[in-house]
């Protein structure tokens, strides 16, 4: 009997622009795009130091140079005041410049305004730039929720100059979040899981997850050394174009599974919770490859890429500095599983295996640490 073929959806957004100086070319998307009222959200850094000549670029192009402030952290109640803020300005564009939560909170004035946004990044330390996801805080920076826009963003603008700017951290925070997205999206296609839309990954996505990986595997180190740097060279451009254009578009259409569930798990241990999301990703790769039983050379060489970034590969480079009472793995592991991703491993996932994993990862991260030690 022929098994039934569902629809499948992938997403993307509606233009995509990278490059140093991209920031110049607002003013054109935007009379591209046929919009007039466009209204900057950016925070009070980005408002001192990135403001001012983004603003001269859009009153260049005919644009009125108006920006509101986002307040630090991506809640309802602030995205509700700055909804009543935007709307005295009654703007047909939301533009976010800034870091991930004052993008997510865009997204939401964009939701509330029910007008298209333009996303402009200012670092590189995450993918979530092209996605229609809206990651939802409480005054006290937890997770609360996940809200969505109607359709991607309508453009997303990267200006490399600016993210080779940015504290070098961030760069490589955005190599941890894109690192996992090959093992994720292949484990949730395994399982049987679906994506962000709601139906199972076109193979195009799982291949742009692979590509991501490769690319990272490849360029990751020396983009992270020009970055040091504050210097742009190709392998910065691939490295960004990875990070954020094909790891967003793979991960919102192929998928999500165990590193991304472990953050859940990590946050719920104080030690570990101030850490940037990529950071903790990055980790959760490593435990995500020892979950599935990859051989250790493997896990190795990825472990390897994580310490040249100067990413975390132990728990101790998390922030856990003293052992694991039994109470606090039994937290991180109940959080990890109650996390809706992490039904999407092949074969399911359980408290034994994950356990095993968290230790294993660890293990071989404390070892090459060593290994990198003995050798100075």
């Amino acid at each position: 009997m022929r098994a039934s073929i569902m629809v499948k959806t992938m997403g993307f957004p509606g233009r995509y622009e990278q490059g140093p100086g991209a920031l110049k070319q607002l003013g054109r998307v935007l009379t591209d795009m046929g919009r007039a009222r466009p209204l900057v959200l950016c925070d009070e850094f980005v408002a001192r130091h990135l403001w001012p000549q983004v603003g001269a670029a859009l009153q260049a192009d005919g644009f009125a140079a108006l920006h509101i402030e986002f307040p630090g952290e991506c809640t309802r109640a602030a995205i509700a005041r700055l909804s009543e803020q935007a709307l005295i300005h009654s703007p047909d564009t939301i533009i976010a410049l800034g870091g991930g939560k004052t993008i997510d909170t865009a997204k939401g004035l964009a939701v509330n305004l029910d007008v298209p946004i333009i996303v402009c990044p200012t670092i590189a330390s995450s993918d979530a730039p092209t996605s229609r996801l809206i990651v939802l805080y409480d005054d006290d920076h937890k997770v609360v929720g996940v809200e969505f826009l109607k359709m991607n963003p309508s453009a997303v603008i990267v200006d490399t100059h600016v993210i080779a700017q940015a504290p070098a951290r961030f760069f490589a925070a955005g190599i941890g979040d894109a690192i996992s997205k090959k093992f994720e999206a292949h484990q949730c296609h395994s399982a049987g899981g679906n994506n962000s839309f709601g139906t199972p990954a076109l193979h195009t996505a799982l291949m742009l997850t692979t590509m991501v990986f490769d690319t990272l595997m490849q360029s990751g180190v020396s983009a992270y050394q020009a970055v040091c740097r504050k210097e742009v060279n190709d392998d910065v451009e691939r490295v960004i174009e990875g990070t954020v254009l094909i790891s967003g578009v793979g991960f919102e259409s192929g998928g999500l599974s165990l590193s991304h569930a472990l953050v859940r798990g990590l946050t719920a241990i104080p030690a570990m919770a101030s850490m940037l999301h990529g950071e903790l990703v990055a980790f959760g790769t490593l435990v995500q490859m020892a979950v599935e039983g990859r051989p250790v050379e493997e896990i190795d060489k990825v472990a390897r890429l994580l310490r040249d970034v100067k990413l975390p590969v132990t728990f101790a480079e998390l922030g856990q500095n003293t052992p694991f009472t039994t109470a606090q793995i039994d937290t991180m592991v109940q959080a990890t599983l109650s996390a809706a991703y992490a039904r999407n491993m092949n074969p399911p996932l359980n408290y034994e295996r994950l356990v095993s994993g968290l230790a294993a990862a660890d293990h071989i991260g404390s070892r090459l640490k060593n290994v990198t030690s003995s050798a100075l």
